[in-house]
């Protein structure tokens, strides 16, 4: 990778839209990105680490007010680390019971399904 990325080479390889990562800088979940001499952002490999991990408590689900919640922890330094890990475990039970509903609906879904299909069968035998 490039040391240093155009807001447009990061849209490509995040999925993100230029207007979500302008916004995320907007409200604090990115610090300040560097600029070119043009005034162009350009993002380091710290800046992208850091991307890629909100994309995860995105995927997972996770608020923005919790993020921007982590995301200053995170900027005040190491002193933060028991506060920013308790965010994460607190986040982490979250996920895995939404994972578990997940599998419950899915195995309702699999039996609703079996059934379905042996109805086909029952009827397609008389």
């Amino acid at each position: 990778m490039k040391s240093h990325l155009s807001i447009n080479e990061v849209t490509k390889r995040t999925g993100l839209t230029v207007h979500t990562l302008r916004y995320y800088e907007r409200i604090g979940l990115i610090a300040p990105v560097g600029r070119a001499a043009g005034g162009q952002r350009r993002y380091a490999k710290s800046d992208m680490a850091w991307i890629e991990f909100l994309i995860r408590l995105r995927t997972t689900r996770m608020p923005i007010v919790r993020m921007k919640s982590f995301a200053k922890l995170r900027s005040a330094g190491s002193s933060t680390l028991a506060e920013r890990s308790q965010i994460l475990e607190e986040h982490l039970a979250d996920v895995m019971d939404e994972i578990e509903s997940l599998r419950q609906s899915a195995q309702a879904l699999h039996i609703k399904i079996e059934y379905y299909r042996q109805a086909e069968q029952d009827l397609a035998s008389d």
